[in-house]
């Protein structure tokens, strides 16, 4: 599948006039970028390489305090989008190195806090059954509502609340994942059906051998969907990162099937 990606950012930068980026579509195994731009205006770029060496961040430099930043490209999906019912979980011996912090707690995904109720709801199921068990309960149990967490919301909070955004819904399969002993990370993509447009979150998890995205949400499938970035949870994905408060003026996503 052919998507079109269009980005366009603008904030105010009072102070440091340094912004660290994580916008640009990841040349990773399941999606080949065929073009792509990258307007900053009088901003000087460089880019470095990204978490667990998916996709890269751009360091960017202001001459102005206005930050201006136009994205675009093209990118044909070849993942597949089948079911994870089937796929088998590796014992810890044989799980690749790349897989293993992802099984640890993280900053917003304190997945030891629910090993009992995951073995208590999901105990019957096993490996790509167990976790779409659990990405099915998490799409049941909450409820999508915009503006209902912040950039302070863990996945305590979601769990007691029943309510988030795709962050936290992407937190929650992270967290019960990792607590059945599943590899899960946590990935910002793009996709078409999101609503509103926006950077999208969804959660990666270690199955037969590779990683499969998982989004509880509904609004994004895997052979539609453009991965950006990838880490233990929202604090290692930001889709920008600056020293001092930025303002914001105006900020469009748009994803389109060609």
């Amino acid at each position: 599948m052919l998507l079109e990606i269009d980005v366009s950012l603008s904030y105010s930068l009072d102070e440091g006039r340094f912004a660290l980026l994580a916008i640009e579509a990841a040349r990773t195994e399941g999606q080949v970028v065929l073009s792509e731009r990258l307007e900053c205006g009088g901003a000087s770029a460089r880019h470095i390489l990204g978490e667990s060496g998916v996709g890269q961040r751009i360091h960017l430099t202001l001459d102005s305090p206005l930050m201006q930043l136009g994205y675009g490209a093209t990118v044909e999906v070849k993942r597949d989008g089948g079911p994870l019912e089937g796929m088998p979980a590796h014992p810890l011996y044989d799980l690749p190195a790349e897989a293993l912090p992802f099984l640890r707690p993280s900053r917003y995904c304190q997945s030891d806090m629910f090993q009992s109720f995951v073995s208590r709801r999901f105990g019957d199921y096993s490996g790509g059954s167990k976790v779409a068990a659990i990405r099915d309960w998490v799409a049941e149990e909450m409820s999508y509502v915009p503006d209902s967490s912040n950039a302070a919301t863990t996945v305590l909070d979601t769990f007691a609340a029943r309510e988030g955004v795709c962050r936290d819904y992407a937190h929650m399969v992270c967290a019960l994942v990792r607590a059945a002993n599943i590899p899960a990370r946590y990935a910002s993509v793009y996709s078409p059906n999101v609503e509103p447009p926006d950077f999208h979150a969804v959660a990666q998890v270690w199955l037969n051998g590779s990683w499969h995205l998982v989004d509880s949400t509904g609004m994004s499938n895997p052979d539609a969907a453009v991965i950006i970035a990838v880490g233990r949870d929202a604090c290692d994905v930001a889709f920008m990162e600056t020293a001092y408060n930025a303002q914001f003026v105006e900020q469009s996503v748009r994803v389109t099937r060609r």
